[in-house]
């Protein structure tokens, strides 16, 4: 408890918030993700490059080549974002965690609460 209690008062002095290690793990793998992706895109077009100056493709075909790899990898980015987002979605349900959707509809609730109690303050004064 003592090195937690340090740790707070360290990230206080040095004014950087604490983050939970699921956001760094979370922080890491995208910016890995990113970093293979456009190392990727250098390799493809680097491969497709070399293939035009052999002269084994012609340019236009080659320019057409990469941006087929460059749309598939697109779909299955978008494909992949989206399983993401369902399996992070399946997991807060999972931990009760309200959505931002519940959150608004509460706050709706409330608001409307909060009107009704000051209609009847007003009707008993």
């Amino acid at each position: 408890m003592a090195t937690r209690e340090k740790k707070v008062v360290d990230e206080k002095q040095n004014g950087k918030p604490e983050r939970p290690p699921l956001f760094d793990a979370a922080r890491k793998v995208l910016l890995a993700s990113i970093g293979a992706v456009a190392l990727a895109q250098d390799e493809v077009e680097d491969f497709v490059n070399r293939l035009v100056e052999r002269g084994e493709i012609a340019e236009q075909d080659g320019k057409k080549l990469v941006r087929e790899v460059m749309d598939r990898r697109k779909k299955q980015t978008q494909k992949a974002e989206e399983e993401l987002s369902r399996r992070v979605e399946d997991a807060l349900d999972r931990m009760n965690v309200p959505t931002k959707a519940d959150i608004e509809a509460l706050s709706e609730k409330i608001s409307l609460l909060t009107r009704k109690v000051e209609e009847l303050k007003k009707q008993q004064s």
